[in-house]
Parts: C-alpha cells; structure tokens; sequence
C-alpha cells in the first residue's frame, strides 16, 4: 500500500495510567507479545515518517529506554509539569523542531523546524495498525485539511471525547470531552479516538492559544480542531467501522478483552493464510511470530516472540514456544521450548524442555523427560528420554541412552561435553566434563565418564556386582519379602547355599546385628 509520507510521527506514553494498579506504566503491559508502546511505534514506523518522537513523563527513564530498545532512532521528548494532551504534543514538536535544525545545520541547509503532516497517537490504542494510519493520512493530504482526526461510532460513548459536527453538513465543528459535555453532547455516539494528522503549522499556531479553562484543568490537544476552524483551516473526520481499531486500554480488564481479540485476528489471519489451527480458542500466536502454508498448531500450543515455524510442520498439543525456529516437517509435542532451533523432520517430546541455546539436527530426537541446554545435538542424533544434556556438543547419529546426565557444572565454572558421530551412550550415564568421546565410541551401562573415550572404544567403569545369598531371610524376618523369599526357595533349612553365601553367613553371624538399625548393606529403596 502507497501512503504519502508524513514528516513526523508523535506517541504519547507520557501518562501514568493509574487504573492499571500497576507498578509497571501502562504503556509497557504486553499483548500478543508486545507493550502496548511496541504495538504503537510499529504502526508509527509504518507509515515510514521523517522522524518519530514519543512523549514521556511517568517513570521516564523505564518508558523512554524501552522504546529505545525497539526504536534506536526515536526521538524522546519529556513533558513537563503542565497536563495534557496539548502540552505533550506542544513537546514533541520542540524536540522535533531541534531535531529539524540540527540536521538542516549538519547538510548546509536552512530548515529549522517540521514542516508538513504530523501524525499523532496514543500509545495505549493497541489494535490501531500501519493500515488504517495511512488511511488517515492520505485523507488528510488529498482534502489538504488543517486537521484531520480518525473516529468511530460506539454503542456507549461514556468517557470518550464526542465528535461535534455541523448540522446539515457535516463538518467538523471540534471535540468536546465526556467531563465537559452536556446533556446533548453526551448523546453524540461518535467519539474520538485519539489519532489525529496536524499540519505542523496549523499546531504550531494554535499552541499558543490553548487554556486550562475545563473540567480537568489540562491542556486539552483537541482544543486545537475549534482553534484551527477558526482559522479557516479545514477539520474533517475519517469515520472507522471497527471501533475495536481505536479502543483504548485504562484498566487490565481491558487489557485481557483487547489482548483475546488482537489474538482471535491474528489466528484468523494465519488460517486464511494456510495454517490449520485445530481449535483457535485455545491457540495464542503472538504478533511476531511467522508461519508458513501447512503449518498445524493442535490445541494448547501458544507461538510466543518472534517464533519461526516452517511448512508442514506440526506444533502441539499443549506446547509452548518462545523465540523458536522449527524447521518444516518437525513435530512438536507437550514441550516447552526457548531460543532454540528444531531441525527438520525432527521430533521433540512429549514433556521436553528446551533451553536457550539448544539446536536440534535433522531427523533429530529429544525425548519424553529430555532437559537441553546450550547443546547442540547433530542430524539423526536421539536423545530419546529421561536425560539432562548441557553445554554438549553431540555430531551425527549418535544415541544418549536413557538417564543420562551431563555434568556440566562444577560449582563455580561450567565445563562443555563433545561427543562424535555414531556414538552409542549406555543408560544411566554421568559424563562429567570436560570430557570427549569420539567417533564410533560405546560406553557401558551406568558408567561414570571421566576421561575422554578414544574414536572406536569402549568407556566402562561399573564395579562388580555382589549377591548376597538369603540375606532378606536374616535380615528381614516376618516381613512379606522373606516370607516371599521362603516361598521361592522352598524349605530353607534344605536350601543349599553357594560358598560365598557360606562365607558371608559365617561373618554376619559373628558380627551380630548392625547397631545401626536400618543395615547398612541393605540395597536403597530411593528414587523409585
């Protein structure tokens, strides 16, 4: 879509927002992945403007440095004491007018302030998009009007400004405020929405004459409609048929409604594009997140950041993901996943958890009770249950066994495990790093690995294993083991006995009873 291009843009985020109830300023509560703030610079930054100023004041430095974060080239203009809409647009357009002069002196030229369209919003309108900004605009370039502000109809006007117009023609005669209203204009249903396109002058020249003569004693910006009217100066309105487009948030019920319909629109958009959402009230994809044609996203599963998912690729039940890339043909069940890359035809779950820093390979496999982190586990690699693997580097087709862990921490520094290819790892494995097994490499069931494992060999360190012959028949007596035990050995008097159980008998008799009463050579019940 071709839009004019406005010489400005300006945000307002400088309010307090107190019924919120909110330690946090209301502009940075998030919906749909993003503050409120977020979702007003994006739809600024569409229209491309020559400059984009945003207006702070409440808790300043949080508001200003995180729209720095999302817009390095902002400008940040600080209101001062005097309130109001009027005054905090009366402050932008200084910061933006030094900015003019700054850069004109800087190429040899003689601007020394904004000439053109400016376009104002409110930072906590959060559904309002590039779209409908450029709408208005070119409005308001093509009628060559002095001010042009964007409105809708609403069933219940309260609180909101009312649109005045003419009667018979139309036009827009200014904005009275719910507070300042009477009766009559209290029945008006068009209300404003807070966005509006000046023209730089038209702003400069009514900024002197705005008052605090009103219900709130503030510095009112849609004062300045009637001002440039007077003047002789062209007011039109731009009517939406949406009023959710334009609906404001001022408390966090409102927050939660506005953040359910972003969400309803996004799924739908997505559907209409080719992905199958199994079942869309359960489904949350943020504003960021991309997916491509035949993506499908089962019941539970929420898309978060700027979440990446590629065609064909299969996202869910119950899933949640946040800044992932998941490559097509992968499958993603019952996990929980964080900046993290998912290899295509991988398969990952259920009741994974990846980590940041995690990279799964083609073809890959992390398993049901899997924790990554910082690993990279390579093509046809498995790590298919039951494991902890940190700070790994695993190459191509390598098998973990189950219950392994990667012991990556030594109290103070963390230490990188690197396994090769066509590596098999026994079950119940604690590599301790910093270690290396190389290619072609085994090693055997519940083996502790300390040292590194050459290509081809095999890493064992198991002790051997002791039986103790009618143990439970001593030691346990008249409990339903050994009455089980007897059961299984027939007579015991009769039952022969091997020479090491002979032995063995032969010291637990003259030592006598543990005085420990729990033995200790008794096998350990934990952790079963």
């Amino acid at each position: 879509m071709t839009h004019p291009r406005p010489a400005a843009v300006v945000v307002l985020a400088a309010g307090e927002g107190t019924r919120m109830r909110s330690a946090t300023p209301k502009v940075l509560h998030a919906l749909a992945g993003r503050t409120m703030l977020g979702h007003a610079l994006a739809a600024g930054r569409a229209l491309d403007p020559q400059r984009l100023a945003v207006v702070v004041r409440h808790e300043r430095d949080r508001v200003a440095a995180h729209a720095l974060e999302l817009d390095p080239q902002a400008l940040i203009a600080d209101q001062d004491d005097v309130p109001g809409t009027g005054r905090a647009v009366q402050c932008a357009l200084g910061v933006l007018d030094a900015a003019v002069h700054a850069a004109s002196a800087h190429d040899g030229h003689d601007a020394d302030q904004v000439e053109g369209a400016v376009v104002v919003l409110a930072g906590d309108i959060p559904l309002l998009d590039g779209d409908t900004l450029a709408e208005l605009l070119a409005a308001h370039v093509a009628d060559g009007n002095a001010v042009t502000v964007l409105t809708t109809e609403v069933a219940d006007p309260t609180g909101y400004g009312r649109v005045l117009r003419e009667p018979g023609t139309g036009e827009v005669l200014g904005v009275v405020e719910h507070k300042d209203a009477d009766d009559e204009q209290r029945a008006v249903r068009e209300i404003n929405s807070s966005v509006y396109v000046f023209d730089a002058a038209v702003l400069r020249g009514a900024f002197g004459r705005l008052g605090r003569d009103n219900a709130q004693g503030e510095v009112y910006l849609t004062d300045v409609l009637a001002i440039a009217r007077s003047d002789g100066g062209a007011v039109r309105a731009l009517r939406v048929d949406d009023p959710v487009l334009v609906e404001g948030v001022n408390d966090r019920v409102q927050l939660a409604t506005l953040g359910a319909e972003m969400n309803r629109r996004i799924v739908a958009d997505w559907m209409l594009a080719g992905v199958t959402v199994v079942d869309p009230a359960t489904t949350w994809v943020d504003a960021d997140v991309e997916l491509e044609q035949d993506v499908t996203l089962l019941p539970g599963t929420q898309l978060h950041g700027r979440t990446r998912v590629a065609a064909g690729a299969v996202v869910g039940p119950d899933s949640t993901l946040t800044d992932v890339v998941v490559e097509a043909g992968a499958h993603v069940v019952r996990s929980h996943a964080t900046q993290a890359r998912i290899g295509a035809q991988a398969v990952v779950g259920p009741f994974s958890y990846l980590r940041p820093g995690t990279s799964l390979g083609a073809d890959g496999k992390i398993g049901a009770f899997v924790e990554t982190k910082n690993a990279t586990i390579g093509d046809h690699s498995k790590v298919p249950h039951l494991s902890y693997v940190g700070d790994a580097e695993i190459g191509e087709h390598t098998n973990i066994g189950a219950a392994t862990i990667f012991v990556n921490y030594d109290g103070v520094t963390k230490h990188r495990t690197t396994i090769g290819s066509h590596v098999r790892i026994g079950s119940d494995n604690a590599l301790v790093a910093p270690v290396t097994i190389g290619d072609g490499a085994y090693t055997g069931a519940g083996s502790v690995i300390r040292r590194d494992v050459h290509p081809g060999a095999l890493g064992i360190n198991t002790a051997p294993q002791r039986t103790i012959d009618r143990w439970v028949l001593r030691r346990r007596p008249g409990t339903p083991s050994a009455e089980a035990a007897a059961a299984a050995l027939g007579d015991e008097d009769e039952a022969p006995l091997s020479p090491q159980a002979r032995a063995e008998l032969a010291r637990a008799q003259e030592a006598g009873p543990p005085s420990d009463p729990r033995d200790p050579s008794a096998p350990s019940t934990e952790g079963r």
